[in-house]
């Protein structure tokens, strides 16, 4: 009798995933959500296709007029560290967060529409080498994704709030990971 109740219990939790994998249309909406947030200015500011960072939500030239360097991390003689420290400055003018820089030129999204962007997502020659776990991960953690919900300076946040990017994010994994067209 045990053996059969443990057997119930593993197939109820089985299901629900069973259910949830592999369903095309599904994923595509919830990578429509991730895409709002993708393209929002937090994000665009930094994964641009340009060699130097945009600022603000107009997304204007870095007004400093920074470069994106050899690591994309600023020029030799003005690195991103110089101003951008691991947190907001105390007056929020100064954005910060750890390991502050641009995202690299394979992950620029600057552009592009959302099914272009989730191919590119996906791209482990693009991506640094990540797989669907790892992407999720990445942004759930990555502690410049992170910033994005706390920008400071009066900054506008993504659309979607962290919570909702979230749920969007792993219900695009868990249904397949598929892209808009």
């Amino acid at each position: 009798m045990k053996i059969l109740t443990v057997l119930c219990w593993a197939l109820a939790a089985w299901l629900p995933a069973a259910r949830a994998a592999d369903d095309p249309a599904a994923s595509r909406q919830a990578f429509g959500d991730v895409a709002r947030v993708m393209q929002s200015p937090r994000c665009l500011n930094c994964h641009t296709a340009t060699d130097f960072p945009r600022q603000g939500d107009d997304r204007h030239r870095h007004l400093q007029l920074i470069k994106r360097g050899p690591a994309d991390m600023g020029s030799p003689s003005l690195m991103c560290f110089a101003c951008h420290q691991t947190a907001n400055s105390a007056d929020g003018l100064v954005p910060g967060g750890p390991g502050w820089r641009l995202a690299p030129l394979s992950m620029a999204w600057e552009g592009l529409s959302a099914g272009q962007m989730c191919r590119r997502l996906l791209d482990k020659q693009r991506n640094g080498n990540r797989d669907v776990a790892a992407l999720v991960a990445h942004m759930a953690n990555e502690p410049l994704v992170q910033w994005a919900w706390h920008p400071g300076g009066g900054r506008t946040p993504p659309p979607l709030s962290q919570p909702d990017f979230l749920v969007s994010v792993r219900r695009w994994a868990d249904t397949g990971a598929y892209c808009p067209k």
